[in-house]
């Protein structure tokens, strides 16, 4: 059963102005306790919506769950060596299963009636971190392509593994730190971590669009100048896919939720029943990165598709162990080229673009 505050009541459902009635209820409620309701709001007043939403959700939870649980198993067990890119993309991985882990307590917290203030903090704490994680992830990811194709004498000390790391961690304790304290605040106080939440939306969103749109457009006009390095043409068009994934992610997934923040920081008065769609579709769309973030992946190594395809395949019937000796007794050189032809399937080696 579903519990309804008394202002969601299934009985005020069709009172034309129920849904400004639960904005002023709301109104002086801290502002977790007002994200924890908008579930409730949008099955009571957009029921169609609500369950559009929720079946797109599921899907993402287990398209997002399975691709990134095989995108770990790919870069931390058959890959090597653990370069720059492979340790960047192995933390966004991880931040994307966040999104998964997430949704069970958001369902708990819609069966709740919006009363488990628990699981609305591990709901909207497990979002945000996720979110501005991967922004600084796939922002990493863009700034090594620069160095690495740009910038390729003067990269060599700071693409090192070791700093990459410092720089994971260095975005992990930030993002929590960050989320912590303005979950905090929002436990709180009604409305003032709004400017908070504008000055995050301006610090890990607008500025990391900037630097991978001016980089982006730096190492185009790089691989544009074929005097600058002697790259192959395959290598050249997988640095050049991999930029623009990013952008497009950033533009389908994470710009609409920043934009309605920017909107609601500037015009607090939106009406309710405007904000509450806007909200719920652009949450969405942010999660979508969960299950588009796979596409990178297969841009940051040669050999990432090869490797996926190797783990579905079924074995081959000609490649027994019987067919290689009567080969050996046959042509040892024809033996030979066989057990070489093998090697890459059972030990992959990590080629950047």
């Amino acid at each position: 059963l579903i519990s309804y505050p008394s202002q969601c009541s299934p009985t005020h459902i069709s009172t034309p102005i129920k849904g400004y009635n639960i904005s002023s209820h709301l109104h002086k409620e801290p502002y977790l306790h007002k994200l924890a309701h908008l579930d409730e709001d949008l099955y009571n007043e957009f029921y169609t919506l609500w369950i559009a939403l929720l079946i797109i959700n599921a899907s993402m939870f287990v398209v997002g769950i399975l691709l990134n649980s095989l995108a770990l198993y790919v870069f931390c067990f058959r890959t090597k060596p653990k370069t720059t890119s492979v340790i960047y993309t192995i933390n966004l991985a991880v931040t994307d299963l966040l999104v998964g882990f997430s949704l069970p307590t958001r369902v708990i917290m819609y069966y709740s009636g919006g009363e488990c203030l628990t699981c609305s903090f591990v709901h909207i704490f497990s979002y945000f971190v996720n979110m501005y994680c991967s922004i600084l992830f796939l922002t990493c990811i863009c700034v090594d392509r620069y160095l690495a194709i740009v910038q390729v004498e003067a990269s060599r000390k700071w693409r090192n593994p070791n700093y990459a790391k410092g720089i994971c961690i260095f975005i992990w304790l930030f993002a929590i730190v960050v989320t912590y304290s303005i979950l905090t605040t929002a436990i709180k106080y009604a409305s003032c971590c709004l400017s908070k939440l504008f000055a995050l939306t301006v610090f890990e969103f607008f500025l990391p669009l900037i630097i991978i749109v001016v980089f982006t457009i730096r190492i185009m006009c790089a691989l544009a100048n074929p005097n600058l390095m002697q790259q192959s043409r395959e290598r050249r068009k997988r640095a050049v896919q991999l930029l623009i994934t990013v952008l497009v992610i950033f533009m389908i997934c994470f710009t609409p939720f920043h934009v309605r923040q920017v909107l609601v920081y500037a015009y607090p008065n939106l009406p309710h029943h405007i904000s509450l769609i806007v909200y719920h579709i652009t949450v969405t769309l942010s999660s979508l990165n969960s299950c588009l973030d796979p596409i990178v992946y297969c841009f940051v190594t040669n050999n990432f598709q090869s490797t996926m395809r190797n783990i579905f395949r079924k074995p081959d019937p000609e490649r027994t162990s019987g067919d290689i000796l009567s080969m050996q007794k046959s042509s040892k050189g024809s033996a030979t080229m066989t057990v070489v032809s093998n090697t890459p399937s059972l030990l992959l080696a990590n080629t950047e673009i």
